[in-house]
């Protein structure tokens, strides 16, 4: 997942810093003054973030880059229309924006990653302030006059000049400058508004803590190594999973043999926040409803989605039905075999498959009639030797170094700092932070955020960027490593993506460089590295037994691994699709008994597309991504997952496969580099070298066209 957007609303970011990396001596890790005179050489501005350490200083800094900004927006409005010029009017716009924009990225790592409540709640409240800074200016009806007028003259511009011009005026459109001043007024307090209740709706999901208690018994089959894990076992001898944190869901819920058990945890995960947020929910609908009609749009889809490649929510809608009828028959026949399975294991000739049995069953079916056991791979998988071949997988095709550097800051132990720079110049390319184990009042999920945006800067100097991956893996205990699964692998080379998208970027404007493109395409760089993970070669640099350094993954299991994806593919896209159409449902009308209803409607969309989720349940209320940023957007998981399918079919008919360095050249040249410099079809029809096609995706998901 990713966490980014920008001026106009939040770049909501990410960021960290090191310690040592488990394995690697002090004299390994590097200074961040090593890269200075490769940065002076190459012109570029390679520095890490300053982050605050108290509330003071936080309200300091919201302070202090609002000031800044204000008056670099107020110089562009002072110019007579004869010292117009495109640098110091349209240009310097993006400029102006960029104090606050990477201060709102900090301040809300800051928040979504702090150990101390107090810093967290002083940034959610900074984050809300900025929120509304990023509003109120966006209604500032002179700046927009002063855009507006310059643009009238009509300037020969091309390239990533023309495109930042297009999304200028575009913006303001959507903004509703052109609309009379009591319109403007209204869509000025409902925008804000609605921040307000999309920031709360997430903190009040990190915020939660169900812990459900369970006993030995109850946990049977769930493997010794979790149950001894001190977050688990409590000294009064009762375990106790936090239905809140992902990990421990997944492993109780795949492995746990009673059914209640499985029952009882699923509840509380869709549940969680339900009374909090469920109220906060419709509030959030009807404001976007009132907004978009106001706009003129049709409902809130359409309004979200005319900057997407799908356009409208007609387009989106009709693509995931399509894939929906598709899978049915198929997801039948996989619902058929898991009622098969739990019927031999109770006794049940009339066994039905139930929303908590489907992590459960499909784990069985992987293991009895694969032979895989994907608790067992996990000694393949040890986090640092893990990540260290990731690394030099990407620094091999992409020719780049990533390097371990000393963060002079940290606010948890086990924060991580890397260097990445480009191996044959040797310029710095950007930084990385890396925030591995959960942790209370820590993001929950996974995601990639962004830190310090790119831009070309008023000097010429270029800013290169700083990303976080924010992970919740399992963390070592128990005198053991930190052991990944097999999917949690994939989450990793997922996330990355993200990050090289963030780095590798090579565009002048911060609101087109890196992951700023259009919200169904931005998920393609790094679904499409998943592939990496299922290829044998590739595993082999890596996936090695930890107890013994030598014994590779067999070739075997990757085979079964694959049958048990296709075996399984529709009960995982039937899920994607139920959370893709619910999030449509809602937001494809304007409707208020469908909004006052919310939980049930959508609780019925995942019925008819899914299964039908425990009563009591509102899984909508703890749908982090409706609260702003995936909502009406759900939907490009799917999308995306179509053109990285596309885009993975270039590297498998190339002449080394997925280590094919070529190929990932071009990768990195047309796809990572280019942001939003250039139409997107652009990108990939000069990746691909064709036009786009959806025969790969078809194949990927077993389904002919």
């Amino acid at each position: 997942m990713l966490q980014n957007s920008r001026a106009g609303s939040i770049l909501l970011a990410g960021l960290l810093s090191l310690g040592c990396v488990p394995g690697m001596t002090s004299a390994s890790v590097k200074q961040l003054s090593d890269y200075q005179a490769a940065a002076t050489k190459a012109n570029v501005i390679f520095n890490l973030p300053h982050w605050e350490k108290t509330p003071a200083q936080l309200q300091a800094t919201m302070e202090t880059v609002m000031s800044i900004a204000d008056q670099r927006l107020n110089a562009i409005v002072a110019l007579k229309p004869e010292q117009r010029t495109f640098a110091n009017t349209i240009t310097a716009l993006d400029k102006a924006y960029f104090p606050v924009t990477a201060a709102a990225e900090r301040i809300d790592v800051i928040q979504e990653t702090s150990p101390s409540k107090e810093m967290r709640d002083i940034a959610a409240a900074a984050t809300r302030r900025l929120e509304t800074w990023f509003v109120d200016t966006s209604f500032r009806r002179d700046l927009y006059q002063a855009i507006r007028s310059f643009a009238d003259t009509h300037p020969k511009v091309s390239g990533a000049d023309a495109m930042y011009l297009k999304k200028v005026l575009r913006d303001y459109r959507r903004n509703g400058m052109d609309l009379p001043k009591e319109q403007r007024d209204r869509l000025q307090l409902l925008k804000n508004r609605l921040n307000e209740l999309g920031l709360q709706f997430k903190r009040n999901i990190s915020a939660a803590k169900p812990l459900v208690e369970f006993t030995r018994e109850e946990l049977e089959g769930v493997s010794e190594d979790f149950l001894n894990n001190k977050e688990i076992h409590g000294k009064d001898g009762k375990y106790r999973i936090n239905a809140n944190v992902t990990w421990q869901v997944v492993e109780v819920m795949r492995n746990a043999r009673q059914e209640q058990t499985r029952k009882r945890l699923s509840i509380a995960r869709t549940s969680r926040v339900l009374k909090k947020n469920t109220p906060l929910f419709v509030k959030i609908l009807k404001t976007r409803a009132e907004i978009a009609t106001l706009l003129g749009y049709k409902n809130w889809a359409d309004y979200r989605i005319e900057t997407k490649m799908a356009k409208n929510g007609k387009t989106a809608w009709d693509f995931l039905q399509k894939l929906n009828t598709g899978l049915t028959p198929k997801f039948q026949q996989e619902l058929a075999t898991y009622a098969e399975l739990k019927a031999a294991e109770t006794g049940q000739t009339d066994a039905q498959i139930h929303y908590w049995d489907v992590g459960y069953y499909k784990n069985q079916l992987t293991k009895s009639r694969y032979q895989v056991d994907k608790d067992k791979l996990k000694v393949y998988f040890e986090l640092e030797h893990t990540l260290n071949g990731m690394f030099a997988i990407f620094e091999e095709i992409f020719n780049i170094r990533i390097e371990p550097v000393e963060a002079p800051y940290k606010w948890v132990d086990d924060l991580r700092l890397y260097a990445i720079s480009d191996a044959g110049s040797g310029a710095p390319l950007g930084l990385l932070y890396m925030d591995m184990f959960p942790r209370e009042g820590k993001y929950n999920h996974f995601a990639q955020f962004g830190v310090t945006p790119a831009l070309r800067l008023q000097n010429g100097k270029y800013q290169r960027p700083v990303a976080a991956l924010i992970c919740n893996f399992p963390p070592p205990g128990n005198g053991k490593p930190s052991l990944l699964t097999y999917d949690d692998v994939e989450t990793l080379f997922h996330e990355f993506g993200h990050a090289l998208h963030t780095v590798l970027t090579q565009v002048d404007y911060m609101e087109l460089s890196g992951t700023s493109v259009p919200r169904d395409f931005v998920e393609a760089p790094s679904q499409m590295l998943e592939n990496w993970v299922r290829d044998k070669k590739v595993l082999d640099r890596f996936a090695v037994d930890y107890r013994d350094g030598k014994t590779k993954i067999p070739g075997d299991i990757l085979n079964k691994l694959e049958q048990v994806r296709l075996a399984t593919i529709a009960t995982h896209y039937k899920g994607q699709l139920a959370y893709g159409l619910l999030d449509l449902t809602v937001h494809m009308t304007t409707d208020p008994k469908v909004f006052d209803n919310v939980v049930d409607v959508t609780n019925k969309v995942i019925g008819e597309v899914y299964i039908p989720v425990p009563e009591g349940s509102g899984l909508i209320a703890s749908f982090g991504h409706l609260g702003g940023g995936y909502d009406a957007g759900y939907y490009g998981y799917a999308w995306a997952d179509a053109i990285a399918a596309d885009m993975a079919s270039v590297f498998r008919k190339a002449p080394k496969g997925f280590m094919d360095k070529p190929t990932g050249m071009r990768l990195r040249k047309e796809i990572y580099a280019t942001g939003s410099s250039r139409e997107i079809e652009d990108s990939i029809r000069a990746f691909l070298q064709r036009e786009r096609s959806l025969e790969p995706f078809f194949e990927f998901i077993g389904l002919k066209k």
